[in-house]
């Protein structure tokens, strides 16, 4: 059996979700900026600008808390298969559609 894994499966999303906070805090410190637009699309095509990602519940999925459709805070937490994720876009807030970014964690 290999030892690559996959979305989808079960593995090691705790430390998937620290290495995107990680990319997400990276990016905003090389923009300079607080705040990093975090968008997350699905097969669907369904597009998700994101406040707050978690590995929880784990065992395949995670929590997706994207903005309101007004822009204020989220009032949904989508739990989705990591396999339904195809693409996760970091960028500056401004021009975007969402004027809202996400807060990288702290290192800590």
């Amino acid at each position: 059996m290999s030892s690559l894994w996959t979305p989808g499966a079960p593995g090691p999303l705790e430390q998937l979700v620290d290495r995107i906070h990680r990319q997400i805090g990276e990016y905003a410190e090389r923009h300079g900026v607080e705040q990093v637009a975090v968008e997350v699309e699905l097969h669907d095509g369904a597009l998700f600008h994101v406040k707050e990602l978690s590995a929880e519940p784990g065992f395949g999925f995670v929590t997706l808390c994207p903005f309101a459709e007004d822009g204020g805070d989220p009032e949904e937490h989508l739990i989705i298969p990591l396999g339904s994720v195809t693409r996760i876009t970091l960028g500056l807030p401004e021009g975007r559609r969402a004027q809202f970014g996400f807060t990288p964690p702290a290192a800590g």
